[in-house]
């Protein structure tokens, strides 16, 4: 073989490396990197079916590298669980952070968990349907992507409306209950388009069904 083909060999033998294996990232890339193989795999087989080997292979790292990061398979479930929650959470802050008119702010908020819903399905799976509850770790981070959501709403009545917390808190269950349930609703079952969806269910919660929605035949 001459020299320009040995070249060759070793180029296509180094572009076939998968990817991430032989390749040192930062710790903050290289956990992303994890991470995102996790969702795949957790998202193509379920967390009892998926191994540990797979995601490694799916990282194109060895298991030693993955080990460094996540001890065990649990600890990488709980961590993507994790980071879905802060998105979910994040989206809501800044849904109601992004104005001061609060007819837009909760359509905001609602249209928050719709964009969350109808985004990676694995993960508001993870968040709203993990098949793990029973583990202490998963429940709360489960419950965080509730309760923090309502704290951010209540502070935000509390502040606006003159309501006091405990009225304020209930209005916000009932606005996450409402966006949530319904944006799962509309992604299993509905042909409508996200944006009237959201404008569905923000017009119910804004103004109320006698109000938003009058009995027909009714002047």
């Amino acid at each position: 073989m001459t020299e320009t083909g040995q070249a060759q060999q070793v180029s296509d033998e180094a572009n076939a490396t998968p990817l991430g294996r032989g390749v040192r990232l930062p710790r903050t890339e290289r956990r992303a990197q994890l991470l995102a193989a996790a969702q795949e795999v957790f998202a193509a087989n379920g967390y009892h079916a998926a191994a540990m080997d797979d995601i490694a292979e799916r990282a194109g790292v060895s298991k030693p590298v993955l080990y460094q990061h996540f001890p065990g398979k649990l600890d990488l479930y709980i961590a993507l669980l994790e980071s879905h929650v802060d998105n979910l959470v994040n989206a809501v802050q800044q849904a109601l952070a992004s104005t001061t008119d609060n007819k837009q702010r909760v359509r905001n908020a609602v249209g928050a968990f719709f964009e969350f819903v109808n985004g990676d399905a694995g993960a508001f799976r993870m968040v709203f349907e993990s098949d793990l509850r029973g583990e202490p770790d998963v429940q709360e981070a489960v419950d965080r992507a509730t309760t923090a959501s309502v704290d951010a709403i209540t502070e935000t009545i509390t502040a606006d409306a003159g309501l006091d917390e405990e009225k304020a808190r209930l209005l916000a269950v009932g606005l996450v209950g409402m966006s949530q349930v319904g944006a799962r609703f509309w992604l299993a079952n509905s042909s409508m388009s996200q944006e009237e969806a959201v404008s569905l269910i923000s017009t119910l919660a804004w103004r109320g069904i006698g109000a938003g929605f009058p009995l027909s035949g009714r002047d």
